[in-house]
């Protein structure tokens, strides 16, 4: 779209037509949809644009010989290089774990497994509550899946929405008939052929036909020769998407980058990794401007949707328009006086609003 004409190459783990992953965790999990319209391009573009689609893996990255070793043997040579290798889910190391029947999410061919489990009566444990458990949890429950969730914590997103959020997103999760088990932690996975319960620290076992577990990932760094990319937390990259090795950029997952509002962060969102890869093409082909998108975030559990805009790691108030009660409203989180993010919930563009009525 910038205008290079020449030939890229991308190399991907994961076959078939690059896609956005959101409906994997809400409306593809719940089959009501494809993900035609979640294409980054239509299947016939990429050649018609001299774009090489590659399905294999990287070995090994060389900066100096700007030479990537492939999975398949083959050697492959660029000018500029982009690393989104994303970020891989953490797995949990305990006994059982390995049994048949317990799920990660972050594929299609890990999400169709899910798909095949998620049948109306059966139960399921979900591992963690954060944005990727609640909307499975949520998907799941609504297709008749008895679900409970274990979690750390005194209620779900709390860590990054806060107290009063995380006791709605609780109270929306319980009135839809999951059972939360807050503050509770796996120990082990139990079952002779395939998984039949989850096992808590309290000696709990929580009975299931299948678990998805959902705690978190870490970004996907691959194997780099000598030392010249620094890395802390994914691959450290300035304003304009640069590494600290010539001609290597990195975006999305992987990428802790410089960002002129927020400072030095690593986002693991739908919306940031797009933008930011585009703003890693523009740089890769020689402009100055800065990745200054202000990131945002939504989700969609139930009938809700939750919106988030900015980045707030840390606030001293928490002040909203609108009505927890009646869940719906606008909230916004300050630090020292200064706004750093805001959430809605229900709320979506919020094109009109009456100070004297709704300001609490």
């Amino acid at each position: 779209d910038e205008g290079f004409n020449g030939p890229v190459v991308l190399v991907s783990r994961e076959p078939g037509i690059p896609f956005g992953r959101p409906p994997l965790s809400k409306t593809y999990l719940r089959s009501e949809e494809d993900l035609t319209d979640w294409y980054v391009r239509p299947p016939n573009w990429y050649e018609a644009h001299d774009v090489d689609l590659r399905p294999d893996s990287v070995v090994a990255l060389d900066p100096a010989a700007h030479a990537l070793a492939l999975g398949s043997g083959r050697e492959l040579g660029y000018e500029k290089l982009l690393i989104a290798t994303g970020g891989r889910n953490r797995r949990l190391q305990l006994p059982g774990a390995e049994l048949p029947g317990i799920y990660y999410l972050r594929t299609v061919a890990e999400c169709d497994a899910i798909k095949r489990e998620a049948e109306a009566g059966r139960r399921a444990v979900v591992v963690g509550m954060g944005f990727i458990g609640c909307e499975v949890a949520a998907s799941l429950t609504q297709l008749g899946v008895q679900v409970t969730a274990v979690f750390p914590g005194r209620n779900p997103l709390e860590r990054i929405l806060g107290e009063q959020l995380g006791a709605l997103i609780g109270h929306v999760h319980r009135s839809n008939g999951v059972r939360l088990l807050p503050g509770a932690r796996v120990v082990g996975f139990h079952g002779t052929e395939r998984l039949e319960s989850v096992v808590l620290a309290d000696g709990e076992q929580v009975g299931c036909d299948f678990a998805v577990v959902g705690v978190g990932i870490d970004p996907e760094v691959p194997a780099i020769a000598g030392s010249s990319v620094a890395r802390d937390n994914g691959i450290l990259v300035d304003e304009r998407c640069r590494s600290s090795a010539a001609d290597v950029y990195a975006a999305g997952d992987v990428a802790n980058h410089l960002h002129p509002i927020f400072g030095r962060i690593r986002v693991e969102h739908y919306n940031s990794a797009e933008h930011h890869g585009a703003a890693a093409a523009r740089a890769m082909l020689g402009s100055a401007a800065p990745f200054d998108y202000v990131h945002n975030f939504f989700s969609d559990q139930y009938e809700h949707i939750l919106q988030y805009v900015g980045h707030a790691a840390s606030w001293d108030d928490f002040v909203f328009r609108g009505s927890l009660r009646d869940r719906k409203f606008v909230g916004f989180y300050l630090d020292a006086g200064v706004v750093r993010a805001a959430v809605g919930f229900d709320r979506g563009g919020d094109p009109e609003w009456e100070p004297d009525s709704e300001m609490a």
